[in-house]
């Protein structure tokens, strides 16, 4: 792989930054569910659908055609629900109808990466499909890297391979693993952590494999005698790519939700509204050599943009309704819609490709932010105050929809809670959608 020349600039940048995660668990959440949340940064023109893929059963032999390669297909597939680039097999981030939520970063390590290969996002869908626990999940990555490496490029426009980290979770455990080429690092967690765009797991992993620290030592990545290995000193890339790309990025997701501050799902959209500021409105003309300019909710431009935002509350029960709220587009300027991974999402919502469609809720979303950026001074604060208020309403309605499914309280006409839930979330894309013209009709 060729390597990328070091910059001190930004819009000189040749590289892509993407994505931010974060796992809470009691009681750095109000209430017992964990709560698990990501923003996916990629060009901005790029649609970002969600993905919505049924369990199947599959016959011995059978391949399956990732990105990229061909690997062995598994007996059963699970059920999930994703956020995929429209051009690509796997996905950013997505939960499975066993409640395991999986997302990926970018991040910049020693170890050159391949042409072909497995992508993160495979890797993201693989886990999704093959892993009935976060821990299971977390295996089916690290045997899939071990026996088919990471590779190829993740951009349709540019030949750029890299390594990638990835953050598991469950109801009652997660996963930071962060691999550079076929090694790893493992740690399991069950109260919070954040990834970003850089290596972070340094001496405290649980698991490494096998080769690990043998290859460190071998290129003079990792001299020590007597230490503990420290993954992330010996693996990490800081030539490639200034520090300040990903520092302010994860320290704010670290930062979230201190000690004796429980975070909420409001809270939490709030954090990936996050520019730096009070009011969560983006502001342009920020210095590209500096961290600000890379805000967990991203306006990067041709670096990287936010295309897409979920945050899923988890549930220890495999029956305990798993909701999720998704954002298209930069959050600062979308609404998050709550949707239900065991009943069939809104068709809007699965739409997008490369060209825009007016079918496309992604595209939609493209549309507004469009407008926005016309007067971006005055726009932003209106559209931003627009879905503030409206999202208020919404999540009211949604919590009581929750509730009653939860309890099996069913409205009238409803045979069961799939049916409801599919019923709900078609009349809130239609009142969206209805949004949506009201405020174009505004901006126009």
């Amino acid at each position: 792989m060729r390597r990328m020349k070091q910059v001190k600039d930004a819009r000189d940048a040749p590289y892509r930054v993407s994505c931010d995660s974060l796992v809470l668990f009691p009681p750095y959440v109000r209430g017992e569910r964990p709560i698990f949340a990501k923003n996916s940064d990629r060009p901005d023109h790029e649609s970002q659908p969600l993905v919505q893929v049924p369990s199947a059963n599959h016959a011995a032999g059978d391949r399956l055609r990732c990105t990229y390669i061909e690997i062995d297909q598994v007996e059963q597939s699970y059920g999930f629900l994703g956020s995929r680039p429209h051009w690509l097999w796997g996905c950013e981030h997505g939960v499975n109808e066993h409640g395991v939520a999986i997302g990926n970063h970018t991040i910049y390590t020693r170890d050159p990466v391949p042409s072909t290969g497995l992508l993160g996002m495979d890797l993201v869908r693989l886990g999704l499909e093959r892993g009935a626990t976060a821990e299971a999940a977390a295996e089916v990555i690290i045997d899939l890297i071990e026996e088919h490496g990471q590779g190829g490029s993740g951009y349709d426009a540019v030949d750029w391979p890299y390594n990638n980290s990835f953050l598991l979770a469950d109801g009652t455990s997660g996963f930071l693993l962060e691999a550079s080429g076929r090694n790893w690092a493992l740690r399991r967690f069950t109260d919070r952590a954040s990834a970003s765009n850089h290596t972070t797991i340094g001496t405290e992993w649980d698991r490494i494999s096998d080769n690990c620290e043998a290859h460190a030592r071998e290129q003079g990545w990792w001299q020590h005698e007597g230490e503990r290995f420290d993954f992330a000193a010996a693996y990490r890339d800081a030539t490639t790519i200034p520090p300040f790309v990903s520092s302010g990025r994860y320290r704010s997701t670290c930062d979230f939700a201190p000690e004796g501050k429980p975070a909420d799902i409001a809270a939490v959209k709030a954090l990936l509204r996050d520019h730096y500021g009070e009011d969560q409105i983006y502001r342009p003309g920020v210095d590209p050599s500096t961290e600000e300019y890379f805000s967990v909710c991203m306006h990067a431009g041709e670096i990287g943009q936010t295309t897409a935002s979920m945050i899923v509350e988890l549930g220890a029960d495999e029956d305990e309704l798993t909701t999720c709220w998704i954002a298209l587009g930069n959050p600062c300027m979308s609404v998050y819609l709550p949707v239900f991974p065991e009943a069939d999402i809104p068709q809007a919502l699965l739409t997008g490709e490369k060209e825009p469609s007016p079918d496309s809720a992604w595209f939609r979303f493209k549309r507004l932010s469009e407008l926005v950026a016309k007067d971006g001074a005055k726009n932003a604060q209106l559209v931003f105050d627009h879905w503030a208020a409206y999202e208020q309403q919404l999540d009211a309605v949604t919590a009581e929809i929750a509730a009653a499914v939860e309890m099996g309280d069913l409205e009238a006409g409803c045979e069961d809670r799939t049916e409801l839930l599919e019923e709900f979330m078609n009349e809130a894309w239609i009142a969206t959608a209805e949004q949506l013209d009201e405020l174009e009709a505004k901006l126009s």
